[in-house]
């Protein structure tokens, strides 16, 4: 048999931590672009691109405030294909997320790293006759 419920949800009970910090979701939206991006100025480090390392930099400095640790780069033309892979998802889901929070300056520098890890990889596969 049923029996009703006499005690409030252990949901509902916690009040509002003032000593815990809240984020809105800008501010989430924020923190997760700036993490993609992070990782897109990784690769693009260790792919030794420095014009578009400077553009991804600016980005993350904007949305952070602070420059994040940076990468050396790595000259070696058979871990290149890995890291231009690397490179497009991570702009791929940093668009996805500046797309979503109407960021102009971000979409319009994720789309062009986009383009160009793409790029790559198709001009890759051509030299080394694989489609």
């Amino acid at each position: 048999m049923y029996e009703q419920i006499r005690t409030r949800s252990v949901h509902s009970m916690a009040a509002p931590r003032p000593d815990v910090p809240h984020r809105s979701r800008e501010e989430e939206l924020d923190s997760q672009l700036a993490g993609y991006l992070t990782a897109l100025l990784t690769v693009t480090d260790e792919l030794g691109l420095d014009e578009a390392a400077r553009r991804v930099l600016r980005e993350i400095v904007r949305l952070r405030g602070t420059e994040p640790v940076r990468a050396a780069a790595v000259d070696d033309a058979g871990h290149r294909a890995g890291l231009h892979r690397r490179a497009a998802a991570a702009a791929a889901r940093a668009l996805v997320v500046a797309e979503s929070r109407a960021d102009a300056a971000a979409t319009e520098v994720l789309t062009e790293r986009l383009a160009a890890h793409t790029r790559a990889l198709r001009e890759g596969a051509q030299l080394t006759g694989a489609h």
